[in-house]
């Protein structure tokens, strides 16, 4: 069968810290020439025109909750890995606290068995520590699993890793990339029961970052650090939210060289606690949007390389889970759809380049997790793609919004800059809000 070749025309490349006017040709499913001015070679050759448009990476987006298998009624792989093509991210990696956990390798494969039939976006999944399934642990793959999760703050069912003889075990014996969520469990309840004994489960809203406070991060994302330097192993903390926690991180070295990274996520560059009074639980997350001070804070590690990712730690509920009062309103909201077009609205508001949006949302993720041949535009790469207009201004609304849940925290938002179109593994697979019936996602796969 005969390779499919498009060729690109006209585009604004952005792409590893320049932005270059050019062509790029892709055969199959790769990049096969990116130059000046290309020329197509015989009428099989399908052109299109980017002429004032700037062509991305695609985007790797180091952390979702898609919710399959065992809670789709909030979310699943189909619905969300759409979401994520219309919003430019064209591979994700997905957490373990479905249902069941993904804390074996017979559950690990399920998860993969359902994305090769239902996702639209490159996929890979992380693998779920416990106190338990070092065993387990051992016998995975480095190239075929994105990394290994652990939480060290609140999680569902027994994800917990709160034993320390456990969790030194563990950080000593894998070579896998460890990514924790850092939340001091102990100081955390006892906030929540000081605002408990004064409200009952009807806390205001504006207390939860005070519940989930900046010591409970600090105390829990220093000791992973602390034990990381211990034993040599590879750690990445997931969503900072304080400023504090900032000052463990270093950028006197290549990301390429660090033995611990950090991320940052959109709702914590974008809302602050003066937001949840219009928000209310819509912008309940763990960990909690803090303080003006902190968003101002983790704005400047980003931008200095203290931090190294942007993502989204999607994670949806259903409208009537998040209607609930505060103790029973689930944290976490949707995001992929709409991550992309947050950053692209703060380079119009002067606050980030869009070559250091694509090296903080498509370049370090695929440094960091050591993705294959994905997330810069090169020669020899994956062709997956992101072309946006800068100057075509939309609204966020219940009629176009994705996600199975129905409701973004950024609705009513409008954004200026639109994802016209996403190319993945060479295929145009969804263009002017429509999406093309081509099947094209991959198993992401990773050189260790």
């Amino acid at each position: 069968m005969k390779q499919k070749t498009t060729l690109i025309k006209n585009a604004k490349i952005v792409n590893e810290g320049a932005i270059i006017n050019g062509d790029i040709l892709i055969e199959g499913e790769y990049i096969k020439q990116i130059g000046e001015s290309i020329s197509a070679k015989s009428a099989d050759v399908n052109v299109f025109d980017a002429e004032g448009k700037y062509v991305l990476p695609g985007a790797i987006d180091d952390q979702v909750h898609f919710r399959e298998p065992g809670l789709t009624q909030k979310a699943n792989i189909a619905t969300e890995s759409k979401a994520a093509i219309a919003g430019g991210i064209t591979s994700f990696i997905e957490m373990p606290n479905t249902n069941p956990q993904t804390t074996t390798i017979e559950k690990l494969e399920e998860k993969f068995e359902i994305a090769a039939k239902t996702s639209s976006a490159n996929y890979s999944f992380m693998f779920g520590g416990t106190n338990d399934n070092l065993d387990e642990i051992l016998k995975l793959d480095v190239n075929q699993v994105a990394g290994l999760k652990l939480f060290l703050g609140s999680s569902t069912g027994n994800m917990l890793v709160d034993d320390p003889k456990v969790l030194e075990t563990i950080f000593e014996n894998t070579n896998m990339l460890i990514s924790v969520h850092c939340e001091d469990e102990g100081t955390i309840k006892a906030n929540f029961k000081k605002y408990h004994d004064k409200f009952g489960d009807d806390i205001p809203i504006k207390y939860h970052p005070i519940i989930r406070s900046e010591e409970a991060c600090y105390l829990s994302s220093s000791k992973a650090i602390e034990l990381a330097k211990k034993t040599g192993a590879r750690l990445h903390i997931f969503h900072l939210s304080t400023g504090k926690e900032t000052n463990l991180f270093t950028n006197k070295i290549p990301l390429k060289e660090k033995k611990i990274t950090a991320e940052v996520c959109v709702h914590h560059l974008w809302f602050s606690d003066e937001d949840y009074e219009k928000k209310g639980t819509h912008i309940k997350w763990n960990p909690a949007v803090k303080t003006k001070q902190d968003r101002a804070q983790l704005w400047e590690a980003l931008l200095d390389d203290r931090i190294d990712v942007i993502a989204t730690d999607h994670a949806p509920h259903t409208k009537e889970e998040k209607a609930n009062v505060y103790t029973n309103a689930p944290s976490g909201g949707p995001l992929v759809q709409h991550a992309l077009p947050a950053m692209l609205e703060m380079y119009h508001k002067g606050k980030i380049s869009l070559e250091k949006v694509v090296e903080k949302m498509c370049h370090n993720p695929a440094i960091l997790f050591d993705v294959e041949r994905r997330g810069f535009i090169k020669e020899g790469y994956f062709a997956d793609l992101v072309l946006v207009d800068l100057n075509n201004p939309w609204t966020v609304t219940k009629d176009n919004i994705l996600y199975k849940c129905g409701w973004s925290p950024f609705e009513g938002s409008t954004f200026k800059s639109r994802i016209t179109e996403t190319f993945l593994n060479g295929s145009l697979v969804y263009q002017n809000s429509q999406f093309k019936n081509v099947k094209a996602a991959r198993r992401l796969t990773f050189n260790r």
